[in-house]
């Protein structure tokens, strides 16, 4: 229970301070952090998470990465559905806790997006649900490679959590504006729950799509990563 803990409330930081910069600060008048400022705020979540709570969970916070954690051979199948479910009602609570905090702002308009994930119409930059879903399956992909990599007994230790969140910062930087970045089921339903209509309904892609790429991530790594660690 201690592990599942862990990834909820890892999971709840994520969405919070991910998504949360991006529904508070990234377009606020004269001050706002755009896109830049939040792909760092998705960064930084990973990160100090990992250092917190690594040593207790492994920090996955991402039903995609459990999964290709289990597909890497690094996750037992018995402790998948337990941590995808406390990564998704860790994001759910955030969501709400955040849905709580932006309504309080006059005019606010949870229709608008509330950093939900989309494509075509709903696509930040206008994209395609075909250019939603190769991003989605390709960044992913490199996420898990470079998890996989940073996370190997070989690689130096205690320094895994740096490439990682500076990694899921470059994943933010290349693809907002095609998707508002998903790379994370728990994440985008996080959001999506509380916007309804068009954000849920274009959920799957959201499931689909990071699990894909995953699972390619992983059969990728232990195909370069040769012999046995």
């Amino acid at each position: 229970m201690k592990q599942y803990g862990a990834e909820f409330l890892g999971t709840f930081w994520l969405v919070l301070g991910g998504c949360g910069s991006a529904v508070l600060a990234a377009a606020f008048p004269g001050l706002g952090i755009g896109f830049a400022g939040v792909a760092l705020a998705f960064g930084l979540t990973v990160l100090t998470m990992a250092y917190a709570i690594g040593h207790i969970s492994g920090c996955h916070l991402n039903p995609a990465v459990s999964i290709g954690l289990w597909a890497g051979g690094r996750f037992p199948a018995n402790k998948l559905l337990p941590y995808i479910i406390a990564q998704v009602l860790g994001a759910i609570v955030a969501g709400g806790v955040l849905y709580l905090i932006a309504s309080g702002q006059a005019g606010f308009d949870v229709s608008k997006g509330f950093a939900s994930n989309g494509y075509g119409a709903h696509s930040p930059g206008g994209y395609s649900m075909l250019s939603a879903l190769v991003i989605e399956i390709v960044l992913t992909m490199f996420f898990l490679i470079v998890i996989l990599g940073a996370t190997d007994k070989r690689a130096p230790a205690g320094f895994a959590p740096l490439p990682i969140g500076l990694a899921l910062t470059l994943i933010h930087l290349i693809s907002i504006p095609v998707t508002n970045t998903s790379v994370n089921p728990a994440r985008s339903t996080g959001v999506a729950l509380y916007v309804g209509d068009w954000a849920t309904s274009q959920l799957w892609l959201f499931w689909l799509a990071p699990i894909i790429g995953a699972l390619l991530g992983a059969l990728a790594y232990r195909l370069i990563a040769g012999e046995k660690e």
